[in-house]
């Protein structure tokens, strides 16, 4: 037989029902919302992939680098100097040469006539002045030896007229005999004064006449020089002791005044010519310390030139080598280091993947067991090649990851294996 449940102990059922139903509703938002509070768990990068430093404090020396060649200082490029055919080429490029070394021949009809005719009126020219200096050397003589005529006359009468003036005062000779003897001296006296003028000028006529047709040969003489340098240069030389790196032109080629026909290097006297960032380049002065690895061997050297204009992005920086090093060659490829300065007493670490010098980046500093990493904020000073100054966010003996991170951007913290 059925027993008939009382109303309260249902109601006990409904009310443990409820109880139980709003527990567990509060149980699942509470789980929910701890769940959406949790942060996402840190990525993990394996040590063997990144490369880490610690920051140390001491002196730092600042450095820039830069691509570059070994370039010759002493280069001699060699042009014609008139129109001319390629006659012949003697030597080939790579050959070792000495200063009067013919490299080819060259032929022009035209600069040997020319050279030709100059000679001949450099020689007519010496020949008029031999001529024009006997000329006025034998009128000179002439108005000479007319001047001393004149002056023994005049030395003559002014010796009668002195007799005469005596005699006259003895009574031997009339008044007017003395009056024509004083008189003939008086104007031989003229006539002397105006020789020894006329022999005067006469000398400055002839320095003068002399000094025009000098200035004529000189002109002559200058032309035949030009051309005679002109038909010598058909025999092209090398002109300095080295080696022949050029010859573009080839035999039976007609050529043009100014066309480029050689290049001679002296291979012993380099000069390093590296490309610097222009970012990089604003510290560099004349007199710094450098050096340049020829892959070789290492040399010393100086900056000596700095190209005050930016290509490509770069400066040409001239360092002047203080020695040489195996296989050293023009056109060989190198790497020059600069010094610029040197820090006394500062905190630095190596050079991160990003980050310019006077700037604030972010980086991983690694925990002190090594297993994982936080991002900091770094405030970054001057720079060198390998070297960073460090102005604020790290301290000495901090680890720091020097990679590239820039995946991991979106986290703060990253874990290591």
């Amino acid at each position: 037989m059925d027993i008939q449940r009382s109303a309260s102990v249902a109601a006990a059922k409904r009310k443990r029902r409820i109880i139980v139903s709003v527990l567990a509703v509060i149980f699942i938002a509470g789980v929910t919302l701890g769940l959406s509070r949790l942060k996402p768990a840190a990525p993990t990068v394996e040590r063997s992939t990144i490369w880490t430093d610690t920051v140390k404090r001491g002196p730092m020396i600042r450095q820039v680098r830069g691509l570059g060649t070994l370039v010759p200082v002493d280069i001699r490029s060699i042009s014609a100097l008139t129109d001319a055919n390629v006659e012949r080429r003697r030597i080939l490029p790579g050959t070792q040469v000495k200063a009067d070394t013919i490299i080819m021949d060259l032929s022009d009809p035209a600069t040997e006539q020319a050279a030709q005719d100059a000679e001949l009126q450099l020689k007519a020219a010496e020949a008029d002045y031999k001529n024009l200096e006997v000329k006025v050397q034998s009128d000179l003589m002439t108005q000479r030896s007319n001047a001393a005529t004149v002056s023994a006359d005049y030395s003559d009468a002014k010796t009668k007229a002195r007799i005469d003036s005596q005699l006259a005062k003895l009574g031997v000779i009339s008044g007017q005999a003395l009056e024509s003897s004083e008189g003939h001296a008086q104007e031989l006296a003229t006539r002397n004064q105006i020789e020894e003028e006329r022999v005067a000028i006469n000398t400055k006529s002839v320095a003068s006449q002399l000094a025009v047709q000098q200035a004529k040969i000189d002109e002559l003489r200058a032309l035949y020089e030009l051309k005679k340098k002109q038909l010598d240069a058909l025999h092209v030389r090398a002109g300095i002791d080295g080696v022949l790196t050029e010859v573009p032109v080839v035999e039976g080629q007609r050529v043009t005044a100014g066309t480029n026909i050689a290049k001679v290097v002296d291979p012993t006297h380099l000069k390093a010519e590296l490309k610097i960032a222009e970012t990089q380049s604003k510290d560099i002065t004349f007199g710094q310390p450098a050096s340049i690895d020829t892959h070789n061997g290492l040399i010393d050297g100086t900056v000596m030139r700095i190209d005050p204009a930016v290509i490509n992005g770069t400066v040409t920086v001239d360092v002047k080598l203080d020695g040489h090093a195996p296989g050293e060659r023009p056109d060989l490829s190198v790497d020059g280091t600069i010094d610029l300065d040197r820090l006394a007493n500062v905190e630095f670490v190596g050079r991160p993947a990003f980050g310019q010098e006077n700037s604030t980046v972010s980086m991983f500093k690694l925990d002190p067991d090594g297993k994982g990493a936080t991002r900091v904020t770094v405030k970054l000073g001057r720079s060198s090649v390998n070297a960073v100054e460090i102005l604020g966010g790290l301290n000495e003996g901090d680890q720091v990851i020097l990679s590239d991170m820039s995946r991991w951007d979106n986290v703060d913290r990253i874990r290591l294996e």
